[in-house]
C-alpha cells in the first residue's frame, strides 16, 4: 500500500514543483533512419566550453524551466561534461547552435538520455524525431541493457507522448520541488510564463 500522502501538499514560496515521469527502454530497437534534415548537423561540445553550454542550455530549456545545470558550480559541471562516459552533441544549423543532445553512460550497462531539446525556432520540422533516433542509435551502440529518460509537467505538453512513441515505457512517477530559477537569477523572470511565480526567496 502506498505511503505517499493523498491530497494537496504545500510548496514553499519561491519554489516550483513538477510531476516527473521516468521512462525506460529495455531492448535495442529495430534500426531506423536517423539522418538529420538538410542543413543540420551534430557536433561535439568543445572541451571546456562551459559558457557556450550554459547559453545553449538556456536557449533550449528556458521555456520549460530547465535549471539543473544552471545551479551547478563550474567544477561540478566541467566534471560531468568532460567525463568520457558523458556524450554531448550540439545540433548546428550553419554556424548557430540550435539543439542539445546529452547521454550519460556513467552507470554500468545503462544510458540516461539526460537532455534532448531544440531552440523554439527549430521545433515542428521533424528535427526532434530525427534527433531522438540519433540518441537511440548512439546509446545502443554501446553495450547497454537499459536506456532511460525522465520528463516532467514543465516540459512541452507532447513530451511524454513523444518518448512513448519513440519506444520508451513509463515505469515511475515522482514529484520534484526546486527553488524557482527565475527568482534565483539563473533564468529571466519572463521564462516559462505558463508557470506562475509564487513568492520570493529569502535573501
Amino acid at each position: 500500500m502506498s505511503t505517499v500522502p493523498l491530497g494537496y501538499t504545500d510548496v514553499a514560496a519561491g519554489h516550483v514543483a513538477s510531476v516527473v515521469t521516468d521512462l525506460e527502454m529495455r531492448a535495442r530497437p529495430a534500426p531506423a533512419d536517423h539522418a538529420l534534415p538538410p542543413g543540420f548537423a551534430l557536433a561535439p561540445l568543445a572541451h571546456g566550453s562551459l559558457d557556450a553550454y550554459r547559453a545553449l542550455f538556456r536557449k533550449v530549456g528556458a521555456d520549460w524551466l530547465w535549471y539543473s545545470r544552471l545551479f551547478m558550480a563550474d567544477d561540478e559541471l566541467a566534471g560531468i561534461l568532460n567525463d568520457p562516459d558523458v556524450v554531448v552533441r550540439i545540433v548546428r544549423r550553419d554556424d548557430e547552435d540550435v539543439g542539445l543532445l546529452e547521454l550519460d553512460f556513467r552507470t554500468p550497462l545503462a544510458c540516461e538520455l539526460s537532455f534532448l531539446g531544440l531552440t523554439p525556432e527549430c521545433t515542428g520540422q521533424g528535427l526532434g524525431r530525427a534527433l531522438m533516433q540519433q540518441a537511440i542509435a548512439l546509446a545502443w551502440s554501446r553495450p547497454i541493457e537499459r536506456m532511460w529518460v525522465h520528463t516532467c509537467t514543465y516540459d512541452h505538453p507532447s513530451a511524454l507522448r513523444f518518448y512513448i512513441n519513440a519506444g520508451f515505457t513509463p515505469y515511475a512517477v515522482r514529484i520534484e520541488v526546486q527553488a524557482d530559477p527565475r527568482l534565483t537569477g539563473h533564468l529571466p523572470a519572463g521564462a516559462a510564463p505558463q508557470v506562475p511565480i509564487i513568492g520570493a526567496l529569502a535573501g
